[in-house]
């Protein structure tokens, strides 16, 4: 995982430190500006797409919410009965999601700031990653997925930029958020290209598109791997 530390470190370094209230206000029900009402409504529509690839009853499941932020997608889990473990490399996002979670969830929440990949947080039956692989190469996101899936019994359901014109464009011009507390670099992928990734690695397994959210300012690919097992 040539870059993945590096870049790991500089998510942290924004999401902790540079834009923390930016996106405490955006996951809430706060009023917010045209731009980031796009984005809102984009990240809304991508978690129910997301949520859809998995049993609608989850009793019983335990369920890897990889890169949780503020805990949105975590308490709809827990909604539907799932043993949730959240982690998030900011310290201050899951700090605000566990101080938003609801009283008397059918399932349970274990709130964990660390990195993703952190073996200690045991197996599942299922991960979701929902905007928190888009910052990572091909390479990179290969080699997560080789170390995240011996862990996943089923599916790992995650996102990444589309490698499209108007995504390409708006990405250049940095018009994602105002400069004071833009994000770090996104890289459009195309899941061919993730393909040929994984087939490099040698991880075998089933990778596809499930659908691509864009609504304004965001535009995010779904995707579902399922690793080959013996």
């Amino acid at each position: 995982m040539t870059q993945y530390a590096a870049t790991r470190d500089r998510v942290e370094h924004y999401f902790d430190r540079t834009a923390t209230k930016v996106w405490e206000r955006l996951t809430s029900d706060a009023p917010v500006s045209g731009v980031r009402a796009t984005v809102r409504a984009g990240r809304d529509r991508m978690r129910a797409l997301m949520l859809a690839q998995l049993p609608g009853d989850l009793r019983g499941a335990r369920i890897l919410d990889a890169g949780c932020g503020t805990g949105a997608m975590a308490v709809e889990l827990a909604q539907r009965g799932a043993d949730v473990v959240a982690v998030d490399i900011s310290p201050a996002l899951v700090e605000i999601g566990a101080k938003r979670m609801p009283a008397g969830l059918p399932g349970t929440i274990t709130w964990v700031a660390g990195d993703m990949l952190d073996a200690t947080t045991g197996a599942f039956d299922h991960a979701l990653a929902m905007d928190s692989l888009i910052y990572y190469t091909a390479p990179d996101i290969a080699a997560l997925l080789d170390r995240a899936s011996p862990r996943i019994n089923g599916k790992f359901v995650f996102t990444l930029a589309p490698r499209t014109p108007a995504l390409m464009l708006m990405w250049r011009a940095g018009k994602l958020f105002p400069a004071g507390d833009r994000s770090p670099v996104m890289i459009p992928h195309t899941t061919a290209g993730v393909a040929d990734a994984l087939r490099k690695a040698g991880i075998k397994g089933a990778l596809r598109d499930v659908e691509r959210v864009k609504s304004g300012f965001y535009i995010s690919n779904a995707l579902v791997f399922e690793r080959a097992r013996r």
